[in-house]
């Protein structure tokens, strides 16, 4: 399984603070590379290290020879807290979760469920609002099925 982030902050030294998609926030010392990958001793440079941009979901990159997959800070960083993720765009993260359980790309999701992979990624941004029968084939392309529910909430 891939996480995604979703935002970059620089702390003190060489330390990264990782906001993932799915709510945790990890905290990550890129020193801890240094022995391993000597070429990231750069980044004690504090103006190269402030230079890094996040590279999509998947990684951080601060020159053509220095760059980090996020799996790295997800995988070994330390949890700082988990945020409680907004409960709009339910379908936009239960599509990109699906997914990713099922060990597909939107690619490989678009060929099985034959809707376009820029529609699927438009969908798992939340910037898309799918049909009930967009959903449905996406649930049955990704071995599941379609349930609504329909909460009532008693105002007082």
């Amino acid at each position: 399984m891939f996480h995604k982030a979703a935002s970059l902050k620089y702390l003190d030294g060489t330390e990264l603070e990782v906001h993932f998609q799915d709510g945790n926030v990890k905290v990550f010392d890129v020193a801890s590379l240094f022995t391993k990958y000597p070429q990231m001793e750069d980044l004690k440079d504090r103006n190269l290290f402030l230079s890094g941009k996040l590279m999509g979901a998947y990684g951080i990159r601060w020159n053509d020879e220095l760059d980090l997959e996020v799996e790295t800070v997800y995988e070994n960083g330390t949890t700082l807290r988990v945020e409680k993720l907004p409960t709009d765009n339910t379908a936009a993260r239960a599509i990109a979760y699906a997914r990713s359980i099922a060990g597909m790309s939107q690619k490989e999701l678009s060929s099985v469920s034959n809707i376009d992979q820029s529609d699927i990624s438009k969908i798992e941004r939340g910037i898309a609002n799918p049909s009930v029968s967009t959903l449905e084939r996406l649930a049955k392309a990704l071995g599941g099925e379609l349930e609504i529910s329909i909460k009532f909430c008693n105002k007082e």
